[in-house]
């Protein structure tokens, strides 16, 4: 940080943040304006004096990254990026909360110059924000380990405004007892302790002493009021920066300060009012505010001129520590040669030689005739690529054994007294992750490492527990990033753990969210070829590995086909002479049912094309001749093989089509006895390929 001062221009500067937060809630007629304006202090102190940013260059690798988690107070950020000079201006206020806007009412990852993540589901930015710390401290640890502390060009902070929300949702909680294990030096959250929620004082939910519970954790705490004890209020910036200023000491623990404010203050009749949160203040209480302020309360969006040019000296200091990053990170790369090469082709975002090499290896390791899981292919070829991929860390929500996601040799990422019997290798550089069982903190995390950092994570847990994980899978998919998802036990067939573990609606759930690419590979041989599509699509669309608990056969057919026919999402894996009597459609462990009932349906005289499909949404980005070549309209009849709900399917399967599918929760049994009892056969298949074929023919 600068050499801490407080001027009038500052205040007057933090005095137009609250009009300009006031005025922009009311021209939109919506919005949350009584957390900006409180914050709007806080906020302005954090990016004048304590985050290193520069405004000319957004992206800029050395810079400090802040994210407001609470997202619903979007204005508190963007009247500061507006400040600071990073593009944003005054029309975009102005235009908050409107179509085409750069200031949509929840702040969007890619849309706004300064923008870290998307918020706005409460507890993901604060969650997510711990994975920005875990990517810095990997990426540190990757590139330049044996730097001192605070003088790596890889050194940076992340810093954090949340409120009561956000802690009071569940996700938060998980991330931060896992950041007070890792001991994230580099995070610090300020909590806006203002006691507001929409359904009033949050004493009647949230009563816990939160102080306590983060201490609890192993965070670093602190308190500071703008409420004096006399009752009195005092934005007292001064003594909020000491409190930083302390707490900046702290480099073994996170920090979390809690900061005691007034909603809206020093709006008449609405300060401290839960009308405030989430409405527009209205024309009274506006003009109300600019009388306080000394404003002329009928003008609107005013411009102090001298105070906004007092803020965007910031990006003069930007400047000058952006210069002085430079010169840092050029020594060090002069001095690391092979870092450096190995930092510019991670950020590049571009893959290892020897990529293809470590693939085909885990490929010729796989037996044709054999039985294997998909779940143990993923894990052989998830270590071939961990092994010319260093970039490449991950684990499980306590299931890395099972879902086979652990990297052999490598030790965990946690401090090395943390190291257990199991798990006796453990450095804070380690890349093997360990989540507990925290699904939602797992994918929010695994966000903001993506976020954070130039490496490439990838996190796992039983299909059926995606849905601890999905609003985490959502965020990734609605800021389009590329989080690996290692979704295992994948069907009925996990057998005796029974129906509370067993997936039934989770494929066409999971399919049905926009920008997320679901594979469901039929064997080992598809498992390492949908890996590699994966990675060579670089930073593309979040993607889910479905994989099975239960062994499957390894097809001769997919050995010869997979390479070419996965990255197309489907293709034809058995094929007749001439045009097809039907279309046998099938995924992951139900291809195989697919092609004994076609071969079955050759004996009786009916040519049965098998189409493997393992992604329904790489199919979809091909060509209408491809899709048209796989699945030709001229033939009718037509069967979907897949252990789950057929909704997805009914589109490919037109008016004659038949879904051998699962229509409701799973069984107490086996895995082979449920697929039998739930006509997830052969024999099903032959029946419904039969059943198509005679309603087209009775449709002539």
């Amino acid at each position: 940080m600068t050499d801490f001062t407080w001027t009038d221009l500052d205040k007057r500067a933090v005095d137009m943040a609250k009009v300009l937060s006031a005025d922009a809630v009311e021209k939109a007629g919506s919005g949350h304006p009584g957390s900006p304006i409180s914050l709007a202090p806080i906020a302005y102190t954090l990016y004048q004096h304590f985050i290193k940013h520069d405004p000319n260059d957004p992206d800029w690798a050395g810079r400090d990254r802040f994210i407001l988690s609470g997202g619903h107070a979007s204005l508190t950020q963007y009247v500061q990026l507006f400040f600071s000079g990073y593009g944003l201006t005054l029309d975009d206020l102005k235009r908050f909360r409107t179509a085409g806007t750069r200031t949509p009412g929840h702040p969007e990852y890619g849309l706004t110059p300064g923008i870290e993540m998307t918020t706005g589901p409460l507890g993901q930015g604060l969650a997510s924000a711990v994975g920005f710390a875990y990517g810095q401290r990997f990426e540190r640890g990757l590139l330049d380990p044996q730097a001192p502390a605070g003088q790596s060009p890889f050194d940076h902070k992340v810093w954090v405004i949340c409120g009561e929300g956000d802690l009071e949702e569940g996700v938060s909680s998980e991330a931060s007892s896992l950041a007070g294990g890792q001991r994230l030096g580099n995070l610090t959250v300020i909590f806006d302790a203002n006691h507001i929620q929409i359904e009033g004082d949050t004493r009647i939910a949230f009563g816990e002493d939160i102080l306590k519970r983060y201490e609890s954790y192993g965070w670093y705490t602190d308190e500071f009021s703008f409420i004096q004890p006399d009752g009195s209020y005092k934005e007292d910036v001064e003594g909020f920066a000491a409190v930083l200023e302390k707490a900046e000491q702290v480099t073994d623990r996170p920090k979390f300060i809690k900061v005691d404010t007034l909603m809206a203050w020093p709006t008449p009749g609405k300060t401290n009012d839960p009308s405030a949160h989430g409405s527009a203040l209205g024309a009274e209480a506006v003009a109300g505010l600019k009388k306080e302020l000394g404003y002329d309360p009928d003008e609107t969006f005013h411009i102090d001129e001298e105070a906004l040019a007092h803020a965007r000296e910031v990006a003069q200091r930007g400047l000058a520590a952006h210069k002085d990053w430079d010169e840092r990170f050029q020594a060090w790369r002069k001095a690391n040669p092979d870092k450096a090469a190995l930092y510019d082709r991670i950020h590049a975002g571009k893959l290892p030689e020897g990529f293809d090499k470590a693939i085909d290896q885990a490929i010729a390791s796989f037996e044709t005739g054999s039985k294997l899981a998909t779940r143990k292919a993923s894990g052989a070829v998830l270590n071939a690529i961990a092994e010319v991929m260093p970039e490449l860390w991950g684990g499980s929500a306590d299931l890395g054994g099972s879902n086979n996601t652990n990297i052999k040799g490598a030790a965990s990422f946690d401090p090395a007294d943390m190291a257990t019997k199991q798990w006796p290798q453990a450095n804070p550089y380690g890349r093997q992750l360990h989540f507990g069982v925290r699904e939602f903190a797992m994918g929010a995390i695994t966000n903001g490492i993506l976020l954070g950092s130039d490496t490439r994570p990838f996190n796992g847990t039983f299909f059926q527990f995606s849905d601890y994980e999905r609003p985490a899978v959502r965020l990734a998919a609605l800021m389009d990033i590329p989080n690996l998802y290692v979704w295992t036990h994948d069907s009925v067939a996990l057998g005796e753990d029974g129906p509370t573990h067993q997936p039934i609606e989770h494929l066409a759930a999971i399919r049905a969210i926009p920008q997320m690419e679901v594979v469901r590979p039929a064997d080992a041989f598809e498992t390492a070829e949908a890996y590699r599509a994966f990675f060579e699509k670089g930073n593309s669309h979040p993607t889910a590995m479905i994989l099975t608990r239960q062994g499957v056969p390894t097809l001769a057919e997919t050995q010869a086909k997979a390479a070419e026919g996965v990255r197309k999402g489907a293709y034809v894996l058995l094929d007749t002479d001439g045009q097809p009597d039907v279309l046998i459609m099938a995924t992951g462990s139900e291809v195989q049912h697919a092609v004994s009932a076609a071969r079955t349906l050759a004996g009786e005289g009916i040519k049965a094309r098998v189409i493997s499909v393992p992604s329904l949404d790489w199919f979809e980005e091909q060509d209408p001749e491809y899709r048209e070549a796989i699945l030709p309209a001229s033939v009718k009849a037509r069967v979907s093989v897949e252990a789950g709900l057929a909704l997805p399917w009914y589109k490919y399967l037109g008016s004659y089509g038949r879904p051998v599918s699962i229509e409701q929760f799973g069984l107490q049994g086996s895995g082979d006895e449920n697929m039998r009892d739930l006509g997830i056969t052969p024999e099903h298949v032959i029946e419904a390929a039969k059943a198509s074929i005679e309603a087209v023919e009775a449709a002539r």
